[in-house]
């Protein structure tokens, strides 16, 4: 009964072509990224020796063949848009699990839980498809996401043995998505925080033929480094509107001096409203002023408060609006990923 009520509410969001969603009131349990350069997806479970995940519960891996690991939405009645790969962000806290009568932590997200992929599914994913779908073929992967702890340590070896595992789950999936869709057809990689630092992880991990079926990746709330560029040619910054095989990235914040290093210290940064790396401002919504601060590659924003986004511990939305990401720019993103697969159908076929 779950999984039909799931399929009816994404055919209904296909059919009503919703492109205007509901700012979520709700603080996205923010995904903070580590300074570390990840080089693969290759990843194993934790290491029981490990100094920082001795005890803990690892929950089961998923099986992408099960229809139950996936949200889709096809809204391409014509067959003109783009495939979508979305990765979600984190909606977890450590918890706990009985194993062999001892209380153990999980620092993971249970895909096998119905609760947790209910946090996944009605806090993001189906808000995302709302206006990422129409038009498109929209995919997601439920996964074993880091919890916000790992994150909230600042702790790059912490956060580099954990994310790991979550990686692992997400190239999986996307592999598994690769091998079954129509590859004359335009890519489209997206990731929302955790999401977008899986993203940074996809682009070092697929090969050049896959690369070649990309219109664009967009890393919403998360970073890109110099050293992740160096690392990998596929990451390539968009420089306008129109250009493919490029990576959009942008974090947002009141003030640069709310930047948090470990989610937002990125090397690019575009505005998503007028496609400008430069700091030639822009209007949203007719009193929303966005403009990036190009020596510290993120979108500062004025008329807008985000009061929407509670501060999460402190932590996130103390000045910095990151859990905004996904969302206030949602007409952009769609008009923009519309664009951009167009665009990429003109050189390619």
């Amino acid at each position: 009964m779950e999984e039909e009520n799931r399929r009816k509410v994404l055919t209904d969001i296909v059919k009503t072509n919703i492109y205007s969603v509901a700012i979520m009131t709700v603080a996205a349990v923010a995904l903070l990224g580590s300074t570390a350069s990840f080089a693969s997806c290759t990843a194993k479970d934790d290491n029981a020796t490990n100094q920082y995940e001795q005890a803990t519960y690892i929950p089961q891996a998923p099986d992408y063949n099960d229809a139950t690991m996936w949200v889709t939405a096809d809204g391409d009645a014509d067959g003109t848009g783009a495939d979508i790969f979305y990765v979600v962000s984190t909606w977890e806290e450590d918890w706990s699990q009985i194993v062999n009568g001892q209380i153990v932590k999980c620092h993971y997200a249970d895909v096998w839980n119905p609760e947790h992929r209910g946090h996944m599914y009605d806090l993001e994913l189906k808000k995302v498809a709302a206006y990422m779908s129409p038009g498109n073929r929209f995919f997601a992967p439920f996964y074993r996401h880091t919890t916000i702890e790992a994150w909230m340590t600042q702790d790059d070896d912490i956060i580099w043995n954990r994310t790991r595992l979550s990686m692992g789950d997400v190239c999986a999936a996307f592999d598994h998505f690769q091998a079954h869709r129509d590859k004359s057809r335009p890519l489209i990689i997206a990731g929302f925080s955790q999401g977008g630092l899986a993203v940074v992880d996809l682009m070092k991990h697929i090969d050049d033929e896959t690369y070649s079926q990309l219109a664009a990746a967009y890393v919403l709330g998360y970073k890109v480094t110099n050293a992740d560029m160096a690392q990998c040619s596929h990451i390539r910054p968009a420089e306008g509107e129109t250009d493919t095989g490029v990576t959009i990235c942008y974090n947002t914040v009141k003030d640069v001096k709310y930047v948090i290093p470990v989610i937002a210290a990125s090397d690019i940064c575009i505005n998503p409203v007028n496609w400008h790396t430069d700091a030639t401002p822009a209007t949203l919504h007719d009193t929303i002023t966005v403009t990036v601060a190009p020596e510290h590659h993120v979108l500062v924003i004025s008329g807008y408060s985000g009061s929407e986004y509670a501060a999460y511990k402190g932590f996130i939305n103390v000045g910095d609006i990151h859990s905004c990401e996904p969302w206030l720019y949602s007409e952009c993103l769609a008009k923009n990923i519309k664009v951009r697969a167009n665009e990429w159908r003109k050189l390619h076929q």
